[in-house]
């Protein structure tokens, strides 16, 4: 449990709670930073899951939200058995096709955050590759669960 209470950078994040095994630390005794990749895509299905869209319904739409372009901004290490939480939040984007997922890794511990990371997604169709807008299923579900982010950097 942690002692100080979480400073989220945005309210009511969808947390996965994560422990660095020992497959996750690299030959400097930390966490490896591809796994942070890793931990951010398992954050993103598991709360698009929970909202109602998974794998399934994105190939039966032939759509999907696609990673245009990703940063990850490694602000400290995490170690084996460190108890970790991964919050995760959309947010708008810049048009109709797309949108933003944030990510903030917190330390438990000591409620430090460890990265913070977002996506820019696009909606693309399957079967072409090409952006498509957003179908009524994903804008029914996405756009009612999207944050206003309260600054646009981190």
């Amino acid at each position: 449990m942690t002692e100080k209470p979480i400073s989220w950078d945005l309210p009511d994040p969808f947390i996965l709670p994560l422990v660095a095994k020992e497959a996750d630390i690299d030959g400097l005794d930390h966490t490896n930073n591809a796994v942070y990749v890793r931990w951010c895509e398992q954050a993103g299905w598991a709360h698009s899951i929970a909202l109602g869209l998974s794998l399934d319904d994105y190939r039966r739409l032939d759509r999907a939200m696609a990673i245009r372009r990703g940063q990850y901004d490694y602000l400290l290490p995490t170690f084996r058995d460190e108890c970790l939480l991964l919050g995760t939040w959309l947010t708008p984007g810049d048009s109709a096709a797309n949108m933003r997922r944030q990510f903030q890794l917190v330390r438990e511990s000591d409620s430090s955050t460890v990265l913070r990371a977002s996506w820019d997604l696009v909606c693309i169709e399957l079967s072409s590759g090409r952006a498509r807008r957003l179908p009524p299923e994903f804008s029914a579900i996405y756009l009612t669960a999207m944050k206003r982010p309260i600054t646009t950097s981190f």
